[in-house]
């Protein structure tokens, strides 16, 4: 009964004397962190979020507020109001996240659990090819802290009756619109059919996963150096490292190119190490404006240079508006390149090009990305990223032509708003 304590201990990610913020549900697993860290000698203090969604939110709250009046921990209460549309949950975390970093002195402390790193992992494998996919939740990342990744829900639960400690059950966790609640009560059972411990199985196949991570980066780095260290190599010398450790170069030197993370798949890989097979000068476009260059037998990795934005313009509703070289038009009830809901639209938007940290909800994909990534993951060159039209409402991206709609806009109502863009001939 006593795992989650010698695990927290295990983890280093609690220390005697040193502040941490507990992230304070109600929850089993956050009901368990908190006393946790308390014998772990932390000097405590405790947040709770209170998003006002369900019923029994107000009686969250106050079962939180006994508990760490009981415990003489302080306690911070958030309420907080989420905007409609969108995944819930990824809503309600980044709020909750947000609301830590302004509040914390040093760490703090979510009480996820290996029963989360498994439907974390088994979710992203389903979504997300490549290893990276694999590497589940880290134990740390900036200053947000997971003390109890080694153990399972259940043995939270085991430790909290120990204890004699009373937690609150969140019924949404229950409810199968969202895709973890679909994940947790369908495919982890069927797992468990399998093997009782499966979430276990996986959870620490990912922490194994993410410490020899490591050891390939390091390995990477050192053959890149033998290489000369970029940022153009051998190619007679890449295809001479075995097969793993040559993506693993490729990734890195077109990483160095695009100027951060930058997925780089097998077949892209080889299709790389293939080029100058044939002598003289030769190239691979890698969409989102990345291209590998192979001339005199070494290779580069090039990138297209950026387009200047255009200057953002109102959108009446209805109505057009010209964004550089693109015409933007909504008109009520009418087709277009995609369909919106005229409430959330309102009665003007704006046109105006990407910027960085730009993100939405696009449609189909249960969670928020980056312009980024999306740019990325639909190979569009970089050299068009700034010219394409962005539309925003409210503060809020809802179409960038071409490439996403934001699912909080998508069309409810009989007739929405048809959303059109068209390049216009000089």
């Amino acid at each position: 009964m006593e795992r989650p304590l010698e695990a927290a201990r295990e983890s280093g990610l609690v220390r005697a004397g040193e502040p941490l913020l507990v992230l304070l549900s109600g929850g089993g697993d956050s009901v368990c962190l908190l006393d946790v860290a308390l014998r772990l000698g932390a000097r405590v203090e405790a947040l709770h979020v209170n998003y006002g969604l369900r019923e029994g939110a107000d009686a969250d709250e106050a079962f939180c507020r006994e508990l760490c009046e009981r415990g003489g921990v302080p306690l911070a209460v958030e309420r907080v109001e989420l905007p409609e549309g969108g995944n819930l949950q990824e809503r309600a975390r980044e709020a909750r996240y947000a609301l830590a970093e302004r509040r914390a002195e040093r760490d703090y402390a979510a009480g996820h659990t290996a029963s989360d790193q498994a439907e974390t992992v088994l979710y992203r494998l389903a979504v997300s090819p490549g290893r990276r996919a694999l590497l589940g939740i880290e134990p740390r990342r900036g200053r947000l802290v997971r003390p109890l990744l080694r153990v399972t829900r259940e043995e939270t639960r085991a430790y909290c009756n120990a204890r004699g400690l009373d937690w609150r059950e969140d019924p949404s966790n229950a409810d199968r619109r969202f895709a973890r609640a679909r994940v947790r009560h369908d495919l982890l059972d069927a797992l468990r059919s399998l093997n009782p411990a499966a979430e276990r199985t996986i959870a620490e196949t990912a922490l194994q996963l993410r410490d020899e991570a490591e050891v390939l980066e390091r390995a990477a780095g050192e053959a890149l150096e033998s290489l000369g260290g970029g940022p153009a190599v051998s190619l007679a010398d890449l295809r001479a490292q075995p097969p793993a450790l040559a993506r693993l170069v490729l990734r890195g030197l077109a990483e160095a190119a695009e100027g951060g993370a930058r997925p780089l798949s097998r077949e892209e890989a080889d299709a790389v190490l293939a080029l100058g097979q044939r002598g003289g000068t030769r190239s691979l476009d890698l969409g989102g404006g990345l291209r590998a260059v192979a001339e005199y037998g070494t290779l580069r990795f090039t990138r297209d240079p950026d387009a200047a934005p255009p200057e953002p313009a109102e959108l009446p509703v209805p109505g057009s508006a010209r964004f550089g070289d693109w015409e933007v038009e909504a008109r009520l009830g009418a087709p277009g390149d995609v369909s919106v809901s005229a409430r959330e639209l309102g009665p003007a938007a704006v046109v105006r090009p990407w910027r960085e940290g730009d993100r939405m909800r696009p449609v189909g994909l249960d969670g928020t990305k980056t312009l980024q990534d999306l740019f990325t993951d639909r190979k569009v060159p970089r050299s068009l990223r700034r010219t394409l039209p962005v539309v925003e409402a409210g503060g809020r991206i809802v179409w960038v032509a071409g490439v996403a709609l934001d699912e909080r806009f998508t069309a409810h109502e009989e007739q929405g708003v048809g959303l059109s863009a068209k390049k216009v001939v000089p």
